[in-house]
C-alpha cells in the first residue's frame, strides 16, 4: 500500500521524537492514501515554516502477519468514540493523566481513521463547551466530507514503512 506524507523537506529517516504532540491520534508520524491531501499539507507546512513543499512517498507493508504484531486502533468512520478520542488527544497537554481511550501515552503503535479537519474543529469545541449535544455532534459529522490518515507511533510500526521517493511539489 502506498502512503503519502506532506512536508517542507525530504525526510531521510522518520524520527518520532520530532513529531508534534496534540494531533488527532496523538504524537506520531502521519500519512494518507490521498496524494492530493499530502500535497496540500506540504504546501501549507512550507508556507508556515519555510522550506520546499515535498511529498514523501512510502510503501506500507500492511500484510496481516506484520499488522498482527502491532497494537492498532482503527476508526472506519466518524463516530462519537472517534470524536472523543480526537478531542482527548488534541487536548493532551491540558490533561494530567492519560485518558482510557486516547493515545496520549502512545499505547497504540498505529491509528487509522478520518481526519478531523477545520470544519469539525468548531463542532468539537462546541461539544467540549457543552453548547451542542452528543447527538448533534454525531449528526453533523455525518455531513462532513472526511479524508483518511494513518498515524505511526512506535518504531515497530515505522519499520513497516519503506521510503520510495521524495518529490518537490
Amino acid at each position: 500500500m502506498i502512503l503519502f506524507h506532506g512536508s517542507n523537506t525530504d525526510i531521510a529517516q522518520i524520527e518520532l521524537s520530532k513529531c508534534r504532540p496534540n494531533k488527532d491520534f496523538g504524537k506520531g508520524f502521519y500519512l494518507t492514501t490521498i496524494r492530493e491531501q499530502a500535497v496540500r499539507m506540504a504546501q501549507r507546512v512550507a508556507r508556515m515554516y519555510g522550506g520546499s513543499p515535498t511529498l514523501n512517498i512510502y510503501d506500507f507493508d500492511n500484510s496481516a502477519d506484520k499488522l498482527g504484531t502491532l497494537n492498532i486502533r482503527h476508526f472506519d468512520s466518524p463516530t462519537i468514540e472517534w470524536a472523543k478520542f480526537v478531542i482527548t488527544n488534541r487536548n493532551a497537554t491540558k490533561l494530567k493523566d492519560p485518558q482510557e481511550d486516547s493515545n496520549i501515552d502512545g499505547r497504540f503503535d498505529l491509528v487509522i481513521g478520518p481526519i478531523a479537519n477545520d470544519d469539525l474543529a468548531l463542532l468539537f469545541r462546541q461539544f467540549s463547551e457543552g453548547t451542542i449535544s452528543v447527538e448533534t455532534l454525531v449528526s453533523e459529522m455525518k455531513f462532513k466530507k472526511l479524508t483518511d490518515q494513518y498515524s505511526f507511533h512506535s518504531e515497530k510500526a515505522i519499520a513497516l514503512l519503506k521510503k520510495k521517493e521524495s518529490v518537490h511539489v
